[in-house]
């Protein structure tokens, strides 16, 4: 199997080619329509290729042409027929970041940048985020290039012109409250929080996931956005990798054999009391036809008045409650594993985009219950040793659909033992693979695994970043 990817891949393998240039925070004008990776350099017809439900030809980045940063490697394959077009997307780059006004007493910061965007409804939101996150985050670290690099502790404002403070009398009472204290709480009072540079990262990550979402809603119509997508990204700065997970994609580590879960799917089932605590605060977000507490099945008219199992929004464990009329509604979360669905509408509880869902032949909208904010973890590499078979691996639920954890460590393992520790290509072989095995071999009854069990009929995209070896943190 490993000679047959090794002479596929030897065609398609980047190797040669000059790494990614940096560019800064300012991008060009996002153009709409159907696209694939910039990255993969795709001719027209290798483009029709790419979008061949038919044969499902993996695209990797081609021989000659720009290496990823780091050597990364990159895979992926169209759906089995789902959706017209191949629906994920992907974004690598290398980003400087310039100071928004302070003065220069710093490099400027840089930042590298993987994303994986799995769209859903149509791809037009995943191409927009593909093109556009990264700079979001460039644009929320503007303010933090100085106090990121001094290691002292960030300052509690930033340098600036305060605005004129509210007249004498409307800060009379302030000053009377201060008074009014006790002795004993007022140094308590001027306490400040501890606050990391690690969190500053964070919290700018998170922002720039927010200013994306609403830049989607804001421009949905003129751009022609449809749908939404699930988001994974990642960020290397300053020695520490920052994973942004808001969706179903996922991402591990494999390191000296050992699996780290980098971020975990954001579904009805794992956000099930989240949702079902805003159902509750907020009926009317309801619609009248959908109940916001759990039971192991729908309730049938003639069970009114019995006792059932239930949960809501408070509880972890199950409990009996009598049946009453406002249970027979549809329940918010409906179904299981990968059929669970809010509203019986869509099966992802976070991500960018879908401002215009709604309940099928309603006007329920399911936005209010989808949230934009990722989850970030963060991995320190300056804590460890690392070797170049430790590797980050990215992908979207196509890949983990059908593949878990310990199988896509043992892929990457058998293909890096098959190649030089120094041979850049190596990783987009292991990317490669991945895909080719988690989408199967088309026979009669459809694309299947090598233990007959049905391949991923998904879109299936792959970043396998390696985490040691020389130069890959310059």
């Amino acid at each position: 199997m490993l000679g047959r990817v090794r002479t596929a891949v030897a065609q398609l393998v980047g190797g040669l080619g000059p790494a990614a240039r940096p560019h800064a925070c300012r991008g060009p004008p996002v153009g709409g329509g159907f696209s694939r990776p910039a990255f993969l350099q795709l001719t027209s017809e290798e483009l029709q290729l790419a979008d061949d439900h038919a044969g499902r030809a993996v695209q990797s980045p081609r021989e000659s042409r720009r290496r990823l940063p780091w050597s990364t490697g990159y895979a992926e394959v169209i759906n089995a027929g789902k959706s017209q077009h191949n629906e994920d997307q992907a974004c690598c780059e290398v980003v400087v970041v310039d100071r928004r006004c302070s003065p220069r007493c710093n490099p400027d910061l840089c930042f590298h940048y993987w994303g994986l965007f799995d769209g859903h409804a149509g791809s037009g939101a995943a191409v927009m985020a593909s093109k556009l996150l990264h700079l979001h985050i460039c644009d929320q670290l503007r303010d933090l290039v100085d106090i990121l690099q001094d290691s002292s502790p960030p300052p509690l404002c930033l340098p600036g012109i305060a605005r004129e403070l509210p007249a004498e009398q409307n800060r009379a009472p302030l000053a009377q409250a201060d008074a009014e204290l006790p002795s004993d709480a007022l140094p308590r009072f001027h306490l400040e929080k501890a606050v990391s540079h690690e969190s500053l990262v964070i919290g700018a990550i998170e922002n720039a996931f927010k200013r994306m979402d609403e830049q989607i809603e804001r421009e949905r119509m003129t751009r022609l956005v449809a749908g939404g997508c699930c988001a994974l990204a990642v960020v290397y700065l300053l020695g520490k990798v920052y994973v942004a997970n808001a969706g179903d994609s996922r991402a591990i580590i494999i390191r000296n054999g050992e699996i780290i879960p980098m971020s975990r799917e954001f579904t009805p089932e794992t956000e099930r009391q989240r949702l079902q605590f805003l159902g509750f605060l907020r009926p009317e977000l309801l619609g009248n036809e959908f109940t916001h507490l759990e039971f192991p099945r729908r309730i049938q008219h003639k069970e009114l008045g019995k006792k059932m199992l239930y949960r809501d929004q408070n509880m972890n464990g199950w409990a009996y409650k009598r049946i009453e009329e406002d249970d027979l509604k549809f329940p918010l979360i409906y179904g299981e594993g990968k059929k669970a669905r809010v509203m019986a509408t869509i099966g992802v509880t976070r991500g960018l985009g879908d401002h215009d869902l709604k309940v099928y032949n309603s006007n329920i909208h399911i936005k209010p219950f989808l949230s934009c904010v990722p989850e970030v973890r963060v991995y320190d590499l300056t804590q460890y040793e690392h070797c170049p078979d430790d590797v980050l691996v990215l992908g979207t639920d196509g890949l983990w659909d059908v593949t878990n954890d310990r199988e896509v460590a043992d892929v990457v393992k058998e293909v890096l033992m098959d190649y030089e520790p120094n041979d850049p290509c190596r990783y987009t072989v292991a990317a490669y693979e991945l895909v080719v095995r988690s989408r199967g071999v088309l026979k009669e009854r459809g694309w299947r695994l090598p233990n007959d069990k049905l391949g991923s009929g998904d879109d299936i995209s792959v970043f396998v970043i390696p985490l040691g070896g020389p130069g890959n943190y310059t």
